[in-house]
């Protein structure tokens, strides 16, 4: 059973459009809006596709000032969903919303505590916890059966009744955001994973990580990013820099199995890199190509990029190393 939401506790939903103007999408949207703003105790805000807004717009300035929990139905990934509302400073902890039809409903909110173990490196978020509200993430590309997504927001909230659907809003409101976007390329770090190595702001060589006051990495000028490169997060040792509109979907921010998932998307096996590729290699490849389109010189693989490769190499194999030799020794 989904954890309920206090029955004096609204709670707000965010339905994130997607970036084409597909009427099966928009018909979803749509339902979902409407249906939810039907039940007692929920709020509705429509905005544009969340990865596209400037954390100025009228849409962040819209959600900034909502104080409770959230769910977000957006067409990206929940964890990347998750920590693009983070970077523009929406907070709480992370909860997947009706995963794997609702398997997971019995999954606590993420909460990083310290660890004991003297070999675990700290991560960002025990420096710098986030708020204890929870933000649960859904991604609507799941599936298009509106009344799993109303029937699990009632869940939560605690208003079981199917006979409350349609009934006039009671305590709550629909509020629709029109503003133009343009579509948007850059890296959103998972802070959970994220243990401020540094590694991302020495990689990448056009501007676009920084730091903040407290000395933490964050991404400074996200639209100095290169579009389509995500050479990034290639070389992040805590594969903890999301690029949420990469065809990957490991990159893309989706859910992993340890590291296993992040290092290869089995369904593009056959598309990887060439043999004996890596995924150093293939970072320093992607941003030479970036580096020669800005008409500048290739640098390759460089003393920073050869210690992370003999890290890489010196990690005991796992189960997906032993799949791929194995299937390097058939040479297919």
């Amino acid at each position: 059973m989904i954890s309920a939401v206090p029955s004096a506790q609204t709670i707000t939903v965010v339905v994130s459009k997607g970036q084409s103007r597909n009427p099966e999408k928009r018909g979803l949207e749509q339902a979902l809006a409407q249906q939810a703003g039907q039940i007692d105790g929920v709020r509705v805000i429509v905005v544009p596709h969340l990865y596209d807004l400037p954390r100025n717009s009228d849409s962040y300035r819209e959600l900034a000032e909502v104080q409770g929990d959230l769910i977000i139905a957006s067409w990206i990934f929940p964890r990347a969903a998750h920590w693009v509302l983070d970077r523009n400073q929406i907070r709480g902890r992370y909860q997947e919303f009706l995963a794997d039809d609702d398997a997971s409903g019995d999954a606590e909110p993420v909460a990083i505590t310290p660890s004991n173990d003297e070999d675990e490196p700290t991560r960002v978020t025990e420096l710098h916890p986030r708020p204890d509200r929870v933000i649960h993430c859904v991604d609507l590309k799941t599936g298009n059966d509106v009344g799993r997504y109303v029937d699990g927001i009632r869940e939560l909230i605690g208003r079981t009744d199917p006979e409350s659907a349609g009934l006039p809003i009671v305590g709550g409101k629909i509020v629709e955001v029109d503003e133009p976007t343009k579509r948007r390329w850059y890296p959103v770090i998972d802070f959970d994973r994220c243990t401020n190595c540094m590694e991302c702001i020495d990689f990448c060589l056009f501007g676009v990580y920084g730091v903040d006051g407290a000395e933490t990495i964050l991404v400074e000028q996200p639209d100095n990013c290169r579009k389509g490169c995500p050479a990034c997060s290639r070389v992040c040792p805590e594969n903890a820099i999301i690029f949420p509109q990469h065809k990957a979907p490991a990159i893309a921010g989706a859910p992993t199995d340890g590291d296993e998932g992040f290092k290869i998307d089995l369904s593009q096996l056959f598309g990887a890199p060439a043999k004996g590729d890596d995924p150093i290699a293939t970072a320093a490849r992607e941003r030479d190509e970036q580096l020669l389109l800005a008409g500048r010189d290739a640098i390759g693989i460089d003393d920073q990029l050869r210690r992370r490769q003999s890290d890489l190499e010196n990690q005991p194999k796992d189960r997906l190393d032993n799949l791929i030799d194995a299937l390097d020794d058939m040479d297919l």
